[in-house]
């Protein structure tokens, strides 16, 4: 068990009683004593808070740095504007997922990515060649806390004179703000299907504004939650939606996220692959209280047609699961199995189909 990459905000989860996980040195924390349905129900009735220092923070700096960034990602990069975000995944030659994140221009010769995955600097630097571009990763010196659920605008507002009411979904505010009296960056982004922000800032001034967003009514919430707000909102996770460098964006329905004519290293092999995908990535609403275990086999008339990915039972939905199903098997209202049990094929977020509640 490693130690060596602390949150600044330890200290004070674990007097909220959190279970934490260490991965590649990192601390996540699983849930807190307050149990991870109140904490579900804070994100999804009120106003929860993560701490997402584990999150890898890169920046690219330079003349070319959209350039760096666009020959890996399959989202179009070009008419982005400053203080706009975009998704997507992140490739290899061969079309085949390393990573999945979100780009943050301040400038046009400034960016944030966020991904999962850490020491990918010389990764994006080997398709940057002729390109005069820098990346660091800062993920280490730039603690992120989530602020998610449909109070957070409300308790967030309250610590800024910033207008959250006018900062749209996937915008970002480039110049840094007082939150709580510190200065920060503030994402109207996330991970959990809600109207919601993220709140960058240092080292230094990341507990005095976790403190203040606590004192103001939010509620901390660990990866258990997560899991079961993200799943109903049908949004993927490295390790487990996808396996970096087995998958295609088009295997987990990121379609809408891969655009052609970008320089993205993987565009050709993305064309031909996406012309008609032979997997789908949607969500099973199982029948009964047995969750199955991620890679279960989903079957129509005994026959394998697809495996489980990311399986939970939550509150409001029972017992869920992402599942990649072959196209075939992938329609909507299409009734298939998990072991025993019968499973409904439905839409990727079965909570709000339209995004509706992030953008509210």
């Amino acid at each position: 068990m490693s130690e060596d990459r602390r949150s600044p905000l330890f200290d004070r989860q674990a007097a909220l009683g959190a279970d934490v996980m260490w991965e590649d040195g990192w601390p996540w924390t699983m849930h807190y004593a307050t149990g991870a349905e109140a904490e579900y129900e804070a994100i999804r009735t009120g106003a929860g808070l993560w701490d997402l220092f584990s999150t890898i923070k890169y920046e690219v700096r330079g003349p070319d740095a959209g350039q760096l960034i666009q020959r890996r990602c399959t989202n179009d990069l070009s008419s982005m504007q400053d203080g706009q975000v975009r998704y997507g995944a992140f490739v290899n030659p061969d079309g085949l997922m390393v990573d999945d994140g979100n780009v943050y221009r301040f400038a046009p010769d400034r960016y944030w990515v966020m991904l999962n995955t850490g020491e990918l600097e010389d990764w994006f630097r080997g398709s940057g060649e002729g390109l005069d571009a820098s990346i660091e990763n800062v993920a280490e010196t730039h603690p992120m806390i989530g602020v998610q659920g449909p109070a957070s605008r409300d308790l967030l507002g309250a610590l800024t004179d910033a207008d959250l009411g006018s900062l749209a979904w996937f915008r970002f505010l480039p110049e840094q703000v007082m939150v709580a009296g510190k200065p920060a960056w503030i994402l109207r982004t996330g991970f959990s299907g809600e109207l919601g922000f993220e709140v960058v800032t240092d080292l230094d001034s990341a507990p005095a504004i976790y403190d203040a967003l606590l004192g103001a009514g939010g509620l901390a919430f660990g990866l258990d939650a997560v899991d079961m707000a993200r799943i109903e909102a049908g949004l993927i996770i490295i390790g487990m939606d996808y396996q970096p460098g087995e998958t295609s964006p088009y295997d987990v329905s990121m379609d809408r996220f891969v655009k052609p004519g970008t320089g993205c290293v993987g565009a050709e092999a993305l064309a031909a692959y996406g012309t008609a995908p032979p997997k789908r990535l949607k969500t099973l609403s199982i029948e009964g209280d047995a969750v199955p275990e991620m890679g279960a086999a989903v079957t129509k008339d005994g026959k394998a047609v697809g495996t489980v990915t990311s399986p939970t039972s939550t509150p409001r939905f029972g017992t869920l699961a992402l599942a990649v199903l072959d196209a075939s098997a992938a329609a909507d209202g299409e009734v298939l199995g998990v072991g025993a049990a019968a499973a409904a094929v439905g839409p990727l977020s079965i909570y709000d189909p339209e995004k509706k509640k992030p953008r509210s």
